[in-house]
């Protein structure tokens, strides 16, 4: 042990500091935590589930949204293309209807 260079210490020393900084940072003791009561973990990833189930409901809803009212608009201004397209959409589900007869 006499033989080890004492620069070599103090760096071993910086960087176990940086690593132990670090560690807290990233709250390394809280994930310990976690796992070790499996309700909290199936509880949170239940509440975040929902959060996520609930945010791409209303982003789909806000985009189709504003998918038809932009389609609405330009129907409105009697183009040619965009008439024969949503005739198109009309026609198709005009087919789907008849095809389902309750």
């Amino acid at each position: 042990m006499k033989d080890v260079n004492p620069g070599l210490i103090k760096t071993l020393i910086a960087k176990i500091e940086k690593l132990a900084s670090a560690m807290e940072k990233a709250s390394v003791a809280e994930y310990i935590e976690l796992y070790r009561k499996p309700r909290r973990l199936v509880y949170l990833n239940f509440i975040s589930g929902i959060a996520r189930g609930f945010g791409l409901a209303v982003g789909f809803t806000a985009v189709g949204a504003l998918f038809l009212y932009l389609l609405g608009r330009l129907a409105a201004l009697n183009l040619p293309i965009v008439g024969e397209f949503i005739a198109e959409i009309a026609r198709i589900v005009q087919e789907e209807l008849s095809r389902r007869a309750y």
